[in-house]
């Protein structure tokens, strides 16, 4: 499966779940918008700090959706690195791997039109 279709089944899944529990969905969506909201820190800033989150967690899908929000917001390889650092820094080996996953799906996702 294409990372392409990872994130697509990703992103499905959790529109699922917010069917299910719409409220609760809401309410997320509303935490999730003010905390990626351009401030002090940008919004791609604020992705690649999720994204260090999520490979500090080792969540395959939060890497996948915020390292696409993240490029989709402007962040360069070169700044996504530098958070997969800290990433590894706190999360020692597991981080490695997931810092791997989140390298390969943002190039990835960089060659998708």
């Amino acid at each position: 499966m294409s990372i392409k279709e990872k994130l697509t089944a990703a992103k499905t899944r959790m529109s699922a779940f917010a069917k299910t529990s719409p409220d609760l969905f809401d309410g997320f969506m509303l935490v999730s918008k003010t905390a990626t909201r351009s401030g002090t820190f940008t919004t791609a800033q604020k992705e690649l700090i999720a994204t260090t989150l999520s490979v500090a967690k080792g969540c395959d899908d939060c890497i996948l959706y915020h390292v696409d929000a993240a490029r989709r917001h402007g962040a360069d390889e070169a700044a996504l690195i530098e958070v997969l650092e800290v990433a590894v820094e706190m999360g020692g080996g597991p981080a490695v791997m997931y810092a791997g996953k989140a390298l390969e799906a943002f190039r990835a996702l960089d060659r998708v039109p």
